[in-house]
């Protein structure tokens, strides 16, 4: 009977720390499943506002994971936590391993950390004409790590996101609208009214050549072989390219068709006989 007293005593004796124990692996039980289910339905939530937001698919998936991943480490330490378990230590392992792989990994981490910079800021998006890390072209896809583009000749270019960050980021597809600037040389001798009027029926005269706002010709200098006149003419950015090409060729079949003429650097040449 004293034997089964004391076996009583000792059993209320554990029992408030059994309790407590319980409790918490209940808490910490409910924190994993539960922090669980927010992390997957937090990473789904940004996947989707990604490829609204015309982030590739590839990308989306990829910053979700990591997402979810950086989440599952937090909810899983907290919940170890809540049971009693010492996660410093888990902590610390974490930090040395992290510090490891970073020194191992600084390029790719590089690129890394300003593929998330280009997917946050959106300098630009897939299908932007754009000139980046000294290359022009397309943009093709966006990812982590690098960033296609396509040129002009159909050649595909991979660049390093680090790169692209670390120099200037030309987007000529930002806009709807750009201006076109040129530079048009008529000789001295022609008529600088005629030669206005002409340019003038030429953009009048062109649908792709914006009304708001209104293009502008001046004569800009009186060089050394011609007398300079500035075009400036807005357009559709799509339409900047052909239109260039296309105003060009018509200045110059217009100019020869009217006596206009336009010079091209020229150079005396004076010959001194010696007796």
């Amino acid at each position: 009977m004293d034997e089964l007293t004391n076996l009583l005593d000792e059993g209320s004796q554990w029992l408030p720390w059994l309790t407590e124990k319980g409790v918490s692996i209940i808490v910490g039980i409910l924190i994993f499943f539960i922090g669980k289910m927010i992390a997957g339905r937090i990473s789904g939530w940004t996947e989707k506002r990604l490829l609204k937001s015309k982030v590739d698919k590839a990308v989306a998936g990829f910053a979700s994971s990591i997402l979810y991943a950086l989440m599952f480490a937090g909810i899983v330490l907290m919940a170890l936590g809540q049971i009693g378990v010492e996660t410093t230590s888990f902590i610390a392992i974490l930090g040395a391993a992290g510090l490891a792989v970073g020194l191992a990994l600084q390029g790719s981490l590089s690129n890394f950390a300003s593929g998330v910079l280009i997917i946050l800021l959106r300098p630009f998006k897939t299908g932007d004409f754009v000139e980046v890390g000294g290359q022009m072209g397309t943009v093709d896809r966006i990812e982590l790590f690098h960033t296609y583009l396509k040129t002009l000749d159909n050649r595909s270019v991979i660049l390093p996101n680090s790169s692209v960050m670390d120099d200037a980021i030309i987007n000529f597809s930002a806009h709807s609208t750009r201006r076109l600037d040129l530079t048009i040389g008529i000789s001295y001798d022609a008529d600088i009214r005629q030669a206005r009027d002409l340019m003038k029926g030429i953009l009048d005269s062109d649908e792709r050549v914006l009304k708001d706002p209104a293009y502008a010709i001046f004569v800009s200098e009186l060089a050394d072989s011609s007398v300079n006149f500035s075009v400036r003419a807005w357009v559709n950015s799509s339409d900047l390219l052909q239109f260039k090409s296309d105003l060009l060729e018509k200045v110059k079949y217009t100019f020869d068709e009217n006596g206009v003429g336009i010079p091209y650097p020229q150079m005396d040449v004076h010959l001194s006989k010696e007796d």
